[in-house]
């Protein structure tokens, strides 16, 4: 499924399989979850997307190719395939031990071709071995909203204390699996859903919300820190009304409409604003580690492979609960 120019929709393509290159690996898809994150390089919203791309970054395939050079991966072994593709590893932050934001990198279904496909060819060195234990398409949205939810669940929590009571404004596809992982580490998740969502709030209540409501709601109690999902910069200064002094609101998304204008006094008393860029491969090793342990349960709404077009606009209505996933 191939975009060829932002706001169109994309077309089903007969091509070859593609070929690994040195270092690359081909693997045939077995599932590929929809991220908010490809809606917004089909709606335009993220620039200068290599066109035509093949969107989709949340991939669990089996390799059924290698190219020269690839150490520590065999045929037919079970990887997944993040955002992040490829980095230049010469850069200040990658010599630094900060990757995700690489001077020079490639993301998987943004500028080199991703998963909305029956095959895809990898970076080798950012492919995450994910054995055979686990639903494919129960995986799948591990692959970026299990990763960036882990990432900004981690620079929450770091940032604010113990973070005893974490909000989470938007519970789709990061924020559902963010809950769980959250609860497990025994933190109280309060739930911020569009207002009126009730089917929203009900599915955050029995993944153990302590408490659910509107994003235009105040919480029954201040917030040790909160992380937004959803992509509206309304909610900055709704959240940081939201948290307690000292507290930390982290901004998950890779693209946000513009922040409003809101008083310094809402900021004051050391409140943090932070946005979480990519990751790096130690998030990917750190949290599928741990996912087990967790025993997440992804809710996923599975649709095929020429039905990509179904998904993007159901996702941008919201018309389902937690992740979609695509099955070629």
């Amino acid at each position: 499924m191939v975009l060829s120019r932002p706001r169109e929709p994309l077309a089903w393509t007969e091509r070859p399989d593609p070929l690994p290159g040195p270092g690359e690996i081909r693997v045939q898809v077995l599932a590929c979850g929809v991220c908010r994150t490809d809606l917004h390089v089909v709606d335009g919203d993220l620039p200068h997307p290599r066109l035509p791309i093949v969107p989709g970054h949340e991939i669990v395939g089996r390799i059924d190719a290698v190219g020269a050079g690839v150490a520590g991966l065999e045929m037919g072994q079970r990887v997944g395939i993040p955002w992040l593709g490829h980095t230049c590893g010469v850069c200040p932050y990658c010599v630094g031990g900060r990757e995700n934001l690489c001077d020079d990198p490639l993301f998987t279904g943004y500028t080199r071709d991703g998963g909305f496909a029956t095959a895809a060819v990898a970076d080798a060195r950012f492919a995450f071995p994910l054995g055979d234990n686990g639903d494919d398409v129960a995986v799948a949205p591990l692959l970026c909203a299990g990763l960036i939810g882990w990432r900004s669940l981690v620079m929450a929590t770091e940032g604010a204390g113990e973070a005893e009571t974490l909000g989470i404004y938007g519970f789709g596809a990061a924020g559902h699996i963010v809950a769980q992982v959250a609860r497990w580490q025994g933190r109280r998740v309060f739930a911020f859903t569009s207002p009126g969502d009730v089917a929203t709030q009900d599915f955050a209540r029995r993944l153990g919300a302590a408490w659910a409501g509107g994003s235009d709601e105040a919480p029954p109690e201040p917030l040790d820190a909160a992380i937004l999902y959803a992509p509206v910069g309304a909610l900055v200064p709704l959240a940081l009304k939201a948290v307690r002094k000292g507290g930390r609101v982290v901004c998950a998304g890779i693209h946000m409409s513009d922040i409003p204008r809101f008083p310094y006094a809402d900021l004051w008393e050391e409140r943090q604003i932070v946005s979480v860029a990519n990751l790096t491969r130690q998030d990917g090793l750190d949290f599928l580690a741990l996912a087990p342990k967790v025993g997440i349960v992804t809710e996923t709404t599975t649709y095929a492979l020429k039905d990509a077009n179904e998904a993007l606009a159901d996702l941008r209505a919201g018309r389902f609960e937690g992740a979609a996933v695509l099955v070629p």
